[in-house]
């Protein structure tokens, strides 16, 4: 029964507040590059960026992903605009740190895709759909790679049993 009522609870406050309410955490942890831990008073909520897709853990340019975000997010205090709540009971949102919003600042930067089965706010989805064809075309982050492969389909591979290309990112010294 108790697992019923948290996410049924979260679920309406999502659907009868209004979307533009935001409030302010901590980011207390980096999961990937685009999850998050945010401290909320005394509880800790898990965050899915809104509209992105980083590269996955053990997929090229995924440890890049996790580090640039860190760098931008950790142990500093973000705005939090609730979009959805995933299928993980994550809740899905937009990320504000100083004016700018980490979701664009990811695809900016080539270090995520535009997500395009979950992005449907059409101004926001446009915009970072134009920052990937930038970041693309300026061959940023993972845009370095001729063919970069999505994590939809890394996925998708890795569950099909398909050769996926397993890549591990090592920072020196590689020991520690």
């Amino acid at each position: 029964m108790k697992r019923l009522i948290a996410p049924a609870v979260v679920l309406f406050l999502l659907l009868h507040c209004s979307s533009s309410m935001a409030w302010h955490g901590l980011v207390v942890k980096v999961l990937d590059g685009d999850s998050i831990r945010v401290k909320r008073g005394n509880r800790i909520v898990e965050i899915r960026l809104y509209g992105i897709d980083a590269p996955e853990y053990g997929q090229r340019y995924g440890d890049r992903a996790r580090y640039y975000l860190r760098s931008l997010l950790l142990r500093k205090t973000v705005s939090v605009e609730a979009v959805d709540v995933d299928r993980y009971k994550r809740l899905v949102a937009l990320v504000g740190i100083h004016g700018r919003l980490a979701n664009r600042e990811m695809v900016r930067q080539g270090l995520a895709w535009m997500y395009p089965r979950y992005c449907k706010r059409k101004k926001l989805c446009g915009e970072l759909k134009k920052l990937q064809d930038k970041a693309r075309k300026q061959r940023r982050g993972l845009w370095k790679d001729k063919h970069p492969l999505s994590p939809w389909e890394f996925k998708r591979r890795k569950h099909s049993g398909s050769a996926v290309g397993f890549h591990r990112e090592y920072r020196f010294p590689y020991w520690r």
